[in-house]
């Protein structure tokens, strides 16, 4: 490759080398650095991280190339809109991560804990650009080796051990699973890029429609462990419940929108509309089988999220039901414009990302304040600090999808993409389940504002630093809600462009 093609391609891989020049820093820094050094290892890697989720939006050196995505790196990097959107979420979701860390002191006074973020964070950036199916599964577990390090961190704590390890053992079976469907792709295929297998299994492939209907439902039992998705969802509470809560918050939030980026495009790559075999549509099959781990999801997540009395184990299954409702932007990318499909599963994630960090940060602090998790020990939070009632209540109705606060639009899009696919059926479970969510999020808020609490004398503070974290992520939810929803819609709807 000659140098001036390296330098025209780097842009497409600058946050994963910043991020990689990032690890080594935070790494020499909490290893050799003095005392007040390592004290600011957070802050470095939090401003870092925020300032490389610029680089995407300030430098694309080809606005029509890029627009219209471009294959880089003998095809294994996907340069297209889609990706970068990807990106500079989960850049962002990593610095919001690091600040809010800092709540908890078993976990914000580690060096490494910020280490193992940054390299998370590099995996689920090269998992929303990846094009060929040995990047994909390096991406993979890249993002996946430090969330099953970052469950079980606290080594001390049974809980935390017993959740990185049902998370291991889990991840590691749904990793093998999947890999099993890539090597049939590439068997099937004789090439590992992702468009390659569609051109291969469209000219008069004979491989047999079962098999390949196999290998995709395994590649889908991949995925839907990474998105916690019914029924690959088990590892799920336990971990939520038992990793320490700045970990949670991440691996909620980074894990699925790494997972939908990919998921998005392998689908519309690999198995494209116009891909049949033996005279059966493959989108049709697999556009049914998201349908029906949608609606479980969403049906599952929320119905049992009513009986917990576990904050952190609500916040599980309500996850689990936020995954069904973005599966139905996927589904609905058998319609006529994906654009649609595409800009609504973006927006959700976007809005999504900063909801549950809001939501996570304040039970963060919270928990790291009191030593307790139940819900009912939320009792007068809007007595002893007004401030973290009220963040955690922007968070817990956006994610019920009221107004201002952004989920409103996100679920709007979704429902929207869904009834515009002919997937009305879908649209109206949806609708049916978010107003189940809705009871179990008022119920929290009702315990915050309106129970009385035995320790409603004693005050919770807010951390400067930490202040300004939720400050600003609840500002975001709201704008989300507000005057930027058109702009990063627009954003988001380019994405389509690309694939």
């Amino acid at each position: 490759m000659e140098a001036f093609d390296l330098w025209a391609q780097l842009p497409s891989v600058l946050p994963e080398v910043g991020l990689t020049a990032l690890a080594v820093i935070v790494l020499f820094a909490d290893i050799y650095g003095s005392i007040a050094t390592r004290r600011n290892v957070v802050f470095v890697s939090a401003v870092g991280m925020a300032l490389l989720a610029l680089v995407p939006l300030i430098w694309v050196p080809d606005p029509a190339q890029f627009e219209k995505g471009v294959l880089l790196w003998g095809g294994m990097v996907n340069y297209d809109p889609l990706s970068q959107i990807f990106k500079v979420m989960l850049l962002l979701a990593g610095a919001v991560t690091c600040l809010m860390a800092l709540g908890d002191k078993g976990v914000g006074d580690k060096g490494e804990f910020y280490l193992i973020v940054i390299v998370a964070t590099l995996g689920g950036l090269m998992m929303s650009s990846a094009s060929d199916l040995i990047l994909v599964f390096v991406a993979l577990e890249t993002l996946s080796i430090p969330l099953y390090m970052l469950a079980s961190f606290r080594r001390g704590d049974l809980r935390s051990a017993e959740g990185g390890m049902k998370y291991f053992l889990y991840g590691a079976f749904a990793s093998a699973i999947m890999l099993f469907g890539f090597s049939l792709l590439y068997g099937f295929a004789g090439t590992t890029n992702l468009g390659g297998i569609a051109d291969a299994m469209s000219g008069g492939f004979d491989g047999g429609l079962v098999a390949v209907m196999a290998a995709l439902v395994m590649v889908v039992v991949g995925f839907g462990f990474k998105l916690s998705a019914v029924p690959f969802h088990f590892w799920t509470p336990d971990v939520y419940e038992g990793a320490p809560t700045p970990v949670t918050a991440f691996v909620s939030v980074s894990s699925k929108a790494a997972s939908f980026a990919l998921l998005v495009r392998f689908l519309t790559a690999v198995f494209p509309p116009e891909l049949a075999i033996a005279g059966v549509v493959i989108q049709d099959f697999w556009v049914n089988l998201l349908v029906v781990i949608a609606i479980v999801s969403m049906t599952l997540g929320n119905v049992v999220a009513l009986r917990q009395s576990n904050i952190k184990r609500l916040l599980a299954y309500s996850s689990i039901a936020q995954a069904g409702y973005t599966l139905i932007g996927v589904a609905a990318l058998q319609g006529l414009d994906d654009s649609l499909a595409v800009a609504s599963v973006s927006f959700y994630m976007f809005m999504y990302i900063f909801t549950n960090l809001l939501v996570f940060g304040g039970v963060i602090l919270f928990i790291a304040a009191t030593g307790k998790e139940e819900i009912k020990d939320l009792a007068g939070l809007n007595r002893r600090s007004p401030w973290l009632a009220l963040f955690i209540t922007i968070g817990l109705l956006s994610l019920g999808g009221i107004p201002p606060a952004a989920g409103f639009f996100g679920k709007f899009f979704l429902f929207q993409a869904a009834v515009k696919s002919n997937l009305v059926g879908l649209a109206l479970i949806a609708v049916a389940n978010a107003i189940i969510a809705l009871y179990y999020y008022l119920v929290v808020i009702k315990v915050m504002y309106v129970d009385v609490g035995p320790d409603d004398e004693i005050p919770v503070g807010i951390p400067r630093a930490y202040g300004w974290a939720l400050g600003i992520t609840a500002s975001i939810v709201v704008l989300l809600g507000t005057i930027a929803v058109t702009p990063i819609y627009n954003w988001a709807a380019l994405g389509a462009s690309g694939l």
